[in-house]
């Protein structure tokens, strides 16, 4: 190869959910402007858009792109719904939870009801 010639650009690649090498490839219709990428062991699928000058590295590194995306956003929204960040933040939650049953406890000795505060039972 002289100096003048490019090395050509990979048309196979490696799939991010299977890990196989080589099992993904990409077809480019430029006049529709779309690039489908589809990896042939996992089946794993994806599109995005292309112009004139668009190769199938291009629609590789959008899906790697937006499998990123979606990691990130999944990541959010599961620390949003647990409420907790981290196994010290639920740690934290639960000493919280057990110091306020000791001051319930300690409420309803002084008021001279049964130790636990969960034990509401009438001597009747």
């Amino acid at each position: 190869m002289n100096a003048l010639q490019k090395e050509p650009l990979p048309t196979v690649f490696p799939c991010l959910f299977c890990n196989h090498e080589k099992s993904v490839s990409v077809k480019l219709d430029k006049k529709a402007g779309i690039g489908d990428l589809s990896c042939k062991i996992c089946g794993q699928q994806f599109q995005t858009g292309i112009n004139y000058l668009s190769a199938g590295v291009d629609v590789y590194s959008d899906w790697i792109d937006a499998c990123d995306t979606v990691a990130k956003e999944a990541a959010d929204t599961s620390q949003a719904n647990d409420g907790f960040n981290s196994y010290e933040d639920l740690a934290a939650g639960n000493e919280r939870r057990n110091s306020e049953m000791n001051i319930d406890r300690h409420l309803v000795s002084a008021v001279g009801g049964n130790e636990y505060a969960g034990d509401f039972i009438d001597d009747d």
